[in-house]
């Protein structure tokens, strides 16, 4: 089991700022998710890995296909309180699934 964190670099974000998108996509996925995956998921360590995006654009592209592929996941919009304008899209989480399958979504991009 294995959740995928995609976040924006495009955006120059501080550490802070990025931290905090990450952990708002991650438990945001988590919640969508089916009780048996959460519980799988929980119980083999909740592991995460964060990713490099490069735009808006590719995190929906990775959202639809995480959707074709009966994923959970969940598009990050700011509520623009510090760095980023209101409804900027800063991240996607991806999972909790199926190492296999997450890797089907997000396995070509780098690590962020």
């Amino acid at each position: 089991m294995k959740q995928a964190i995609v976040a924006r670099a495009d955006l120059g974000m501080g550490e802070g700022k990025l931290a905090a998108q990450v952990a708002h996509a991650s438990l945001s996925a988590y919640e969508d998710a089916g009780r048996k995956a959460r519980k799988r998921w929980k119980g083999s360590g909740q592991k995460k890995v964060v990713l490099r995006g490069d735009s808006e654009s590719q995190l929906f592209e990775l959202a639809d296909k995480a959707e074709r592929k009966g994923l959970p996941y969940a598009i990050v919009r700011d509520a623009g309180h510090t760095e980023l304008d209101p409804g900027t899209v800063s991240a996607l989480a991806v999972g909790p699934g199926s190492e296999e399958l997450v890797d089907r979504v997000t396995g070509d991009l780098p690590l962020y």
